[in-house]
């Protein structure tokens, strides 16, 4: 595997360690990262599939204007602009100087009024249009992605799928479930019977608005009891996809690394209790040059609360790396 060098070590911040409570520390914590003091901006991505569907992001720029690029957020699963991560990032990464767009995928957040359909962790055409619609205004200066746990599944994905036809500078992607069948499994392993049963519930939630849409009944999903459940009779038919299966196979973006040639860093923690780090060791990171792998054995599912700053150590492993591209 390729050693990583000119990064900080991940050491936990007290009281966080171990997996599970680096994971809980954003679930707990209630007071969410403030961007007072930064300009916001709501913009609209229409799609171009001919559904009518548009995905609304908020733009924040710095407080003083820079020529760094643009960084795109892009949420994980039953997330938005607002959830603590991506606000916590866009803080950190305007305090830099970035201006940052926090992205709400189909049908979440304040794009859910704005949608029939609904984001799914292999809806990578989705971020295509929205690169696609960016203009000199927002991109004069170049793009960086960086994207959160089904967000960073999504835009590895479209990484892959574009090679050298992606119109970004470099991108990160952090607690991606790159084998999504892996992390089905885990999942709904005993020991996350707790977080599976919180994440279903919340997945019920969001998809509700669309149940109509999607030929079903509220009914329908009350009877739904597990994530494999869900994605099998409302995720799969509804995107195309034979069955969970199906969906889990060509939505996984393990099997489009090799093709992507945007620099990227990779972050996953070791012990993150929803997503097995063995589809990560089995890679051959050695054969794409472009991948920079980084994982620690401490961190969580999106968690990385770490001593040496303020700022979650992924942000600052990340603003180091886009800081090596942009110049």
């Amino acid at each position: 595997m390729k050693t990583t060098t000119g990064f900080p070590p991940f050491r936990a911040r007290p009281p966080w360690w171990g997996g599970d409570l680096q994971t809980l520390r954003g679930y707990v914590l209630r007071r969410l990262p403030s961007l007072d003091g930064y300009s916001a901006e709501q913009m609209g991505f229409p799609m171009s599939d001919g559904s009518g569907d548009t995905l609304l992001a908020t733009l924040n720029r710095p407080k003083r204007a820079t020529r760094r690029p643009l960084v795109i957020l892009i949420h994980g699963l039953t997330g938005c602009e607002d959830s603590r991560y991506m606000r916590a990032s866009a803080a950190h990464f305007l305090s830099l100087g970035y201006p940052v767009l926090r992205l709400n995928l189909r049908g979440a957040g304040p794009s859910r009024n704005h949608c029939q359909y609904h984001y799914h962790a292999g809806h990578s055409a989705d971020l295509r249009t929205v690169i696609g619609q960016m203009d000199g205004r927002l991109a004069a200066n170049g793009l960086f992605l960086i994207g959160y746990s089904l967000g960073g599944n999504m835009l590895l994905k479209h990484l892959g799928e574009e090679g050298r036809r992606a119109l970004v500078l470099g991108a990160a992607s952090i607690s991606a479930p790159i084998d999504l069948k892996a992390a089905q499994r885990r999942m709904m392993a005993l020991r996350n019977r707790a977080y599976h049963a919180y994440i279903l519930g919340r997945m019920k939630v969001e998809f509700g608005p669309f149940m109509t849409a999607a030929g079903a009944h509220l009914a329908d999903l009350a009877a739904i009891r597990s994530i494999y459940a869900f994605d099998d009779r409302l995720v799969a038919p509804r995107n195309g996809f034979a069955g969970a299966e199906d969906y889990y196979a060509r939505s996984m973006a393990l099997q489009f690394l090799p093709e992507i040639r945007v620099p990227t860093l990779v972050i996953h923690a070791r012990n993150d209790p929803w997503i097995p780090i063995d589809s990560y060791l089995g890679f051959d990171w050695a054969s794409n040059p472009k991948l920079v792998p980084l994982l620690p054995k401490g961190g969580g599912h999106v968690g990385f609360s770490g001593v040496g700053g303020k700022a979650a150590w992924h942000d600052r492993c990340i603003a180091r790396f886009f800081g090596s591209l942009a110049g």
